[in-house]
């Protein structure tokens, strides 16, 4: 599957430090330690419809992610999935009589034009689920083979896995099981399903149904891939048996995160799977968080088709941390396109405060765990100081520019 188009991003003088990223297994941030190359996956969409602002929100808070580690110097392996077959698209599909692959391809294209409009680094590698379904049924059959997963005697040819066989499972959301029962069923479980050993055991393998699309599996049978294995199979074939960064969306840490890394780590014998468990907060819109089943998504193709400044709503999504659940409101894009006109003035102004002290700030502020508002306050305390002519550096607008566009994403 192609990824979108990139941009060229600018050289800094000097190098940025180590970045500090906060770890969900531990609870709290640790510098993040790659050895010359940087490894991270990220969980993409279910392209049954457009991209919205929490998607655009995660997509960014790892775009920095990116950013930081290539203006430290590190070369960065970057793997981002699509779920191009699930129940969501079929439901959706099945809903609006569609073929759900015109779907998949139609809504995949739109947010690969969203990630250019928000200027979002292309991973290394964007790889669909359907693409991927021969390696994943192989490593099914490892997983069946090794005892950690299992038939369901009823003749659906369905295949789970074992949560005993991750003596660890949980080590990551660190939730109690009372509530990892809770949340199960709300997010694509299935604690109810009869024959299971354990509520929690996740699907690995759905054997055929008459009325759903199916690829062949070998020994498993025909079917289609459950959606934790996808990613483990995904990110251990490209990226090693463990990676710098697992990351997505605060919803996933359970199940979704959770199940993948006990897949992997059952698969590999090694854990943890990866070193950082990071995740995004959750964008809301008045007062509600923004979903699909409340209705009231804010889609960034329909900003652009209104004219707003895809720089404005990156920045709108910047200004508050990117752990944090957070609104967007018409005040949020106001501001932001505020600020984006300010800065545009101050870099266009015959001279500055110093260019490398705003540089070195930017850097330590991002190396913080992606500290955006600190970054943005460097930056509006320096554009306010070089549109009071309060500065005498005639090089720093430019610099002022380029870190701004290489560190948070913004082209002025």
């Amino acid at each position: 599957m192609e990824s979108w188009v990139g941009h060229e991003v600018p050289r800094l003088p000097g190098r940025g430090g180590p970045l500090t990223l906060f770890d969900a297994a531990r609870r709290g941030a640790h510098p993040s330690q790659p050895d010359g190359v940087a490894t991270m996956y990220v969980c993409g969409i279910t392209p049954y419809d457009a991209t919205h602002l929490g998607h655009a929100a995660t997509m960014i808070a790892f775009d920095l992610v990116q950013r930081v580690w290539r203006d430290a110097g590190l070369t960065v392996r970057y793997v981002q999935n699509v779920t191009d077959i699930d129940d969501p698209l079929l439901e959706r599909a099945e809903r609006d009589g569609e073929d759900w692959k015109v779907l998949a391809m139609r809504e995949t294209a739109l947010f690969r034009e969203d990630m250019e409009a928000l200027r979002i680094i292309p991973p290394e590698h964007y790889v669909g689920a359907v693409e991927s379904i021969p390696d994943i049924a192989d490593r099914v059959l490892a997983l069946l083979k090794d005892g950690a997963a299992y038939r369901l005697d009823d003749g659906t040819g369905d295949v789970y896995f074992d949560i005993s066989a991750a003596p660890e499972f949980g080590y990551e959301s660190n939730l109690p099981r009372a509530e990892m029962l809770e949340i199960f069923p709300e997010r694509g479980g299935d604690p109810d399903r009869a024959g299971k050993r354990d509520p929690l055991d996740p699907l690995l393998w759905r054997g055929a149904r008459a009325d759903e699309p199916s690829w062949p599996g070998g020994d498993l049978g025909p079917g289609r891939p459950g959606w934790h294995i996808e990613c483990a199979v995904i990110a251990l074939n490209l990226l090693g048996e463990s990676i710098d960064v697992q990351g997505g969306g605060n919803d996933l840490i359970f199940p979704h995160h959770e199940c993948s890394a006990a897949h992997a780590e059952r698969l590999t014998g090694r854990a943890p799977f990866a070193s950082h468990y990071t995740h995004a907060g959750m964008i809301g819109l008045n007062g509600e968080k923004m979903s699909k089943s409340k209705g009231n998504l804010v889609f960034v193709s329909r900003l652009r088709a209104d004219q707003v400044d895809p720089m404005a709503v990156r920045l709108g999504l910047m200004s508050d941390h990117y752990r944090a659940d957070r609104p967007w409101t018409d005040d949020v894009l106001a501001a932001a396109l505020e600020r984006l006109a300010r800065w545009r003035r101050a870099a266009a102004a015959p001279a500055g405060p110093s260019g490398a002290e705003l540089l070195a700030e930017v850097r330590a502020r991002l190396s913080d765990d992606l500290d955006t508002p600190g970054a943005i306050a460097v930056a509006d305390t320096w554009a306010d100081a070089a549109l009071a002519g309060r500065a005498d550096d005639p090089d720093a607008p430019h610099l002022f520019a380029e870190t701004l566009d290489a560190l948070l994403g913004i082209r002025l």
